[in-house]
């Protein structure tokens, strides 16, 4: 914890009073420590700065005191150049070299990233290329893993690395996407007009990933669940030589365990990413849901930006186009077709059948008998008139169900301790159930799943215990049908 938690000094350039001038002296370092240049003069840092114009004044004493600062904040590591010193006096004055310390490369590495991002949102992207060359990865880490790993530890090392290098790709690039799209201004812009000209772009893209993700991670899912411990710590120790092969100057000869302790929870996460545990839902099935959300989301931002549209729009023209219409009309009789047309009938009288109503359909409505209706006021203030009732007293049915109620779970009860033998149900013991006894099993079994430790207490105030074997099918007989499910014990408490 002390080694891991220490102060960073490397970092400390970044605030420094001098910041400007620290970061334009190391970020010369980066760029030509990509270039494969590792060691730097002072006369080419100093001629660097000056062809800046904001430093077009530096002096080399002060080039000289920052460098001293940066190898004391271990962001440099200063070499002394004996090569090209022709005197004594030149050699007395120590011309050195730098070289940058890996910290400050990793440091500058992350700060040209961080630059590269524009804005303040999140970036990332919704890959469909990525399951499926995780998938292939994963196809062909499992069949190196059902051999004898005879192959050379470095293949074995490359193959590791894709499978994790395509993983770590959809980890963050899927987690920066869905954080851009729940974003409060990506939030915000959704909800403009101007959104519409993207909809069909934004739901084509995510509909298209929600179908390859789906194709993809269920095969996924069944290559992690296929492979077990045994052959993994074998590849294990695979990738632990070809990592001892590498030269180092330190000993690394008590690193074995903690190597394998790394790759074990590397892998651990994942299987967890994509399978989930015990108590806890997978990555995978809460990226899906939170895609389906956004697709939900923006189809309600688009229908109410086109209802409000469609409050606000004019419909001015239109009526300047009927009244047109109208004017056109060469005769009254015309312009009263156009009308119900346009408008529908001015008066309409309303006609009501009986139900016994002649089901000969050429006679016709005005030879049928009239139906009288009974018109009621319009008013709050109306009330029918009631004649009052007496109060039935229903006791003696109400006993009467009940004590047939209290028979039928008697019976049910007796029915129930046929099948317990010992306190203890096997169902694949049983031959054959009652429906009423299966679905009471079901039952029981349904509400011991959302119960931790499987307890449920039954309606004939009894307690059991639910125990699932699922790496065992059985076949549940009734009257009305068979029941294929994973065999269970229930215990009586």
């Amino acid at each position: 914890m002390e080694l891991t938690m220490k102060k960073v000094i490397e970092a400390t350039y970044l605030t420094a009073d001098s910041a400007s001038q620290y970061r334009t002296i190391l970020r010369y370092f980066y760029h030509q420590h990509e270039r494969m240049r590792d060691f730097i003069t002072p006369e080419e840092i100093l001629e660097h700065m000056r062809s800046i114009p904001a430093y077009s004044d530096y002096k080399e004493e002060t080039l000289h005191q920052q460098l001293a600062q940066l190898v004391k904040w271990n962001n440099l590591i200063a070499r002394q150049d004996m090569t090209n010193a022709k005197t004594i006096e030149e050699y007395k004055k120590k011309r050195f070299r730098y070289q940058p310390t890996p910290y400050t490369i990793e440091i500058e590495r992350m700060l040209v990233n961080l630059e590269k991002m524009t804005g303040d949102s999140f970036q990332g992207s919704l890959e469909r290329t990525q399951f499926e060359r995780l998938l292939q990865a994963l196809i062909h880490f499992q069949n190196e893993l059902s051999g004898n790993l005879t192959k050379d530890p470095e293949e074995y090392m490359r193959l590791w690395e894709d499978v994790f290098r395509y993983f770590q790709t959809i980890r963050t690039s899927t987690a920066d996407y869905i954080a851009y799209i729940n974003s409060e201004k990506a939030d915000q812009r959704m909800q403009t007009e101007a959104f519409l000209v993207y909809k069909n772009q934004f739901t084509a893209y995510l509909r298209d990933f929600i179908v390859s993700l789906q194709k993809t991670s269920l095969q996924i899912q069944e290559r992690l669940k296929e492979i077990s411990a045994g052959p993994l710590d074998h590849f294990f120790q695979k990738l632990i030589i070809h990592r001892k092969s590498i030269p180092r100057l330190e000993d690394l000869s008590s690193s074995e365990e903690e190597w394998m302790v790394e790759y074990r929870e590397l892998w651990s996460s994942l299987c967890q990413w994509f399978l989930g545990t015990e108590n806890r839902q997978s990555e995978l099935e809460i990226l899906q849901l939170q895609t389906n959300e956004v697709i939900r989301r923006i189809t309600r931002y688009v229908q109410r930006i086109s209802e409000r549209q469609q409050y606000f729009r004019s419909r001015r023209n239109d009526y300047l186009n009927l009244a047109k219409w109208f004017i056109e009309c060469e005769s009254l009789e015309e312009a009263h077709r156009l009308s119900s047309v346009a408008f529908g009938a001015i008066t309409v009288k309303h006609l009501q059948f009986t139900e016994d109503t002649t089901d000969n359909m050429y006679a016709e409505t005005w030879n049928e008998d009239p139906i009288m209706v009974n018109i009621k006021p319009r008013t709050n203030r109306y009330r029918e008139k009631t004649k009052p009732t007496p109060a039935i007293s229903n006791i003696e049915k109400i006993r009467e169900e009940r004590k047939r109620y209290l028979e039928k779970r008697r019976k049910e009860q007796l029915l129930l301790e046929r099948y317990m033998q010992n306190g203890t149900i096997r169902l694949s013991e049983l031959e054959r159930v009652e429906p009423f006894i299966r679905k009471l099993f079901l039952t029981w079994i349904g509400k011991s799943m959302q119960s931790e430790d499987r307890i449920v207490k039954t309606d004939y105030g009894m307690k059991v215990r639910v125990i699932m074997d699922e790496s065992r099918q059985i076949v549940l007989e009734s009257e009305d049908g068979k029941l294929t499910m994973p065999d269970c014990k229930i215990e009586r408490i």
